[in-house]
């Protein structure tokens, strides 16, 4: 039975960092999903853990830590001799440069680039250049949700479209605006990348580290999506890089942890969920030490 568990959905962002981190050890690790696909049935060894719930748990023996940084740091010590060497740096200089990049990451690229992803699925797949700039009543010539919100006037006849419709409308004009003020703050960042990345390969030196790693559950979102993806296509440093880091086989292999479980491991999770223990479903086996 492997040390190291894994409490939570591949689909989180702060899983994904986690995963890809023990898959580039080469640590030996069980996932134990706890997610939306279990409805509203909690295992009670995970409540024991994380009453309220939180997206991500980890244990390696004694410790168990929630923040995904803090442990993208610990297997990368504590594992420090298998898998990709690389991960933390070895010298002092080479560590320093990780820790700052990594910081960036957590305080610069995060919150604009997760509330992106947030807006993103509120908005239509073909949206306009700018939001509406009137008082916000839907009917100025800015966006109005890519729908004819129509008013009610008894002289006319004309019917309104409803009250959820128009709350529709309101809301994706919220989103895009959401979504264009944080673009801007992550286009300033990717300029900072893009010259930081003319001097290197990768943002923290020569090689590949957590503080790469840390970058791409949200960036995959956005890169993925045709609506937002020109943030990197259009810088070419930023491009090169992340067509790099992105295309590595274990991230790879993280993606395909994030499809939705089939029918019959979805039957098995509601069978083992009474008794409180894992379903051997291909989510709650163990990843030996390849990683996959």
């Amino acid at each position: 039975m492997a040390s190291v568990k894994v409490f939570g959905s591949p689909t989180s962002a702060e899983v994904a960092r986690v995963l890809m981190c023990l898959f580039e050890k080469e640590v030996e690790f069980q996932l134990i999903r706890v997610d939306a696909y279990r409805g509203p049935q909690r295992m009670p060894q995970y409540l024991k853990l994380q009453p309220h719930g939180e997206a991500l748990t980890f244990e390696d023996d004694n410790l168990t830590l929630s923040e995904s940084r803090g442990i993208l740091r610990h297997i990368s010590h504590k594992y420090a001799k298998q898998g990709n060497p690389d991960l933390i740096g070895t010298g002092a200089l080479e560590r320093a440069s990780i820790e700052q990049w990594l910081q960036t990451e957590a305080q610069s690229f995060d919150a604009p680039s997760a509330e992106m992803v947030f807006s993103l699925a509120f908005l239509p797949p073909s949206m306009p250049k700018q939001p509406n700039n009137d008082n916000g009543n839907g009917n100025g010539n800015g966006y109005n949700g890519g729908r004819d919100v129509a008013v009610l006037d008894a002289s006319s006849g004309r019917r309104a479209v409803g009250q959820e419709a128009a709350n529709q409308a309101r809301k994706e004009e919220e989103m895009l605006r959401l979504y264009e003020q944080r673009k801007k703050d992550l286009e300033k960042l990717l300029d900072i990348y893009e010259q930081r990345l003319e001097e290197a390969r990768y943002l923290a030196g020569d090689n590949f580290t957590i503080a790469d790693l840390s970058h791409l559950p949200n960036a995959d979102r956005l890169a993925s999506d045709p609506r937002s993806r020109r943030l990197f296509e259009s810088r070419r440093n930023v491009s090169r890089w992340w067509y790099e880091i992105s295309s590595r086989d274990t991230w790879q292999y993280v993606k395909s942890l994030q499809r939705p479980p089939s029918a019959d491991a979805m039957a098995n999770a509601g069978a083992g969920a009474g008794t409180g223990q894992q379903p051997r479903t291909r989510s709650g086996e163990e990843h030996d030490r390849r990683g996959y």
